[in-house]
């Protein structure tokens, strides 16, 4: 991946918006009277927000054929026939999306945390909002997890890793049309655990301490989650196991 120019301009695209919030970070620690820019629990909410575009691209670029392709070599049953067995084969495959994926939202994030510090020459903002550094920890964990299985689980049902990403791209898009649907008909947002990324959006703002952006709270966006997660994992366990080879 590394190797791979595309994949590259698009994890240094990634970190574009890190620059722009670490110039917004020594604005409101040089200019005070600009309140618009003061650094908040909410400033590091949205940066993550934002790195969704490029959680969603990375994904597809990085994750789609992490399965798909050994599957289509047959590379499963020589894989399977040595001394590795099928949760080390899928924590190996997992390992390789969750670095590129923590890659453009944890490090940036906390990254941000450290520029703010730097530019403030104090410890004030940490002081008075210390559960923001866990928070970003916490939120970019879930999500890493939730959004690597769920490709994996998709990589694992074909040999085309071209029509898994467009399987990843349907669930995502589908999940999100739907609640549209229900919250235009019913005119709430009680749905939202219908969509992977609002719930994903939910949890993150019950994480930092936020007011729901969705009319549902967050135990109902954690199940709806933890849902996606089993459903993954059984598909994983049943694929991967599939073409297991005793030795």
């Amino acid at each position: 991946m590394i190797a791979n120019r595309k994949f590259l301009g698009l994890i240094i695209l990634a970190w574009l918006p890190f620059v722009v919030r670490s110039v917004q970070l020594y604005l409101a620690a040089n200019f005070p009277q600009m309140p618009m820019v003061a650094p908040d629990a909410k400033l590091f909410r949205d940066f993550l927000d934002q790195q969704g575009v490029f959680v969603f691209f990375i994904t597809i670029f990085t994750g789609a054929g992490l399965i798909a392709n050994d599957m289509r070599a047959n590379a499963l049953q020589i894989y399977l026939s040595k001394p590795l067995d099928r949760v080390e084969y899928i924590a190996g495959k997992f390992a390789v999306l969750a670095f590129f994926l923590l890659l453009s939202t944890w490090l940036p994030a906390t990254m941000l945390v450290i520029m703010q510090i730097v530019f403030a020459g104090n410890l004030t903002f940490i002081s008075g909002n210390f559960f923001v550094v866990p928070a970003i920890l916490v939120y970019a964990g879930i999500e890493t997890t939730v959004l690597a299985l769920v490709m994996l689980a998709l990589s694992s049902l074909s040999k085309s890793a071209r029509f898994v990403g467009i399987m990843y791209a349907g669930v995502i898009f589908f999940s999100q049309a739907l609640f549209g649907v229900l919250a235009g008909i019913t005119r709430d947002s009680a749905y939202a655990w219908i969509s992977l990324p609002t719930s994903l959006m939910q949890i993150g703002d019950v994480i930092f301490r936020l007011p729901g952006r969705f009319h549902m709270s967050g135990f109902a966006a954690a199940a709806s989650l933890a849902v996606v997660v089993a459903v993954a994992a059984f598909i994983l366990e049943r694929r991967v196991r599939g073409v297991e080879v005793v030795s």
